[in-house]
């Protein structure tokens, strides 16, 4: 049976992700969230408006969307409850944060430079999106957030978790391993439960035969 609910917080997590954006003195930030969704060479980043990685955003509009794998939970993880707002907003001192202008040397990962656009990958992360902003809005009735629109102009994988031959590789969903929050809990993922149908359907063959020139540049 089923019982209806209000919960403090409507939050089922999604894959973590690092994004790494400028400050306004030129300075890398590089915060960790989980609300993120992709469709096409396009992504959906949901962000309070209090952090500095929404400032940044709305001024530079580029970005980088790094994925960690669970084997960087650890370090992941030493950037909670940080931020590189200075001064800390009201709200975020009430609940534990501090300032930390370095989040790269904090966390210890590795900062090296883009191709597209000027904030820094993290190498340690399997997957690194550079990206730019195409639109924003505030997102949400009673919250305090912006939905951000990336597009992403350059894709860097791991060549472990790549799969096939040609000009178009595609990444094996065995091998890659993204780490989850389910509630604000770390998560990983368990193994393949039953075959796809559509993973043998026609769509997918339409996917990975389409043109290079479909993506973009």
């Amino acid at each position: 049976m089923h019982k209806t609910i209000e919960p403090t917080i409507l939050y089922f997590g999604t894959p973590v992700a690092l994004i790494s954006t400028l400050n306004p003195d030129g300075t890398p930030n590089l915060a960790p969230m989980s609300s993120v969704w992709w469709l096409g060479w396009s992504a959906m980043l949901g962000l309070g408006k209090m952090g500095q990685t929404s400032d940044n955003l709305i001024r530079t509009r580029e970005c980088v969307i790094n994925l960690p794998s669970v084997e960087q939970v650890s370090q992941v993880d030493r950037l909670a409850l940080t931020t590189g707002k200075d001064p800390i907003p009201e709200r975020k001192l009430e609940w534990g944060y501090r300032y930390e202008p370095d989040k790269f040397g904090t966390a210890g990962f590795t900062a090296v430079d883009s191709v597209s656009v000027g904030p820094l990958r993290v190498l340690e992360c399997p997957v690194q999106m550079e990206g730019i902003v195409h639109d924003i809005r505030a997102f949400g009735k009673n919250v305090h957030a912006n939905a951000f629109e990336v597009h992403i102009t350059k894709l860097h994988v791991d060549e472990a978790l790549l799969t096939g031959d040609g000009d178009r590789p595609h990444i094996d969903p065995v091998a890659w391993q993204p780490l989850i929050m389910s509630f604000c809990r770390f998560f990983s993922l368990g193994g393949e439960v039953h075959s796809s149908r559509l993973a043998q359907s026609n769509f997918m063959k339409a996917m990975t035969a389409a043109p290079i020139a479909a993506a973009p540049r």
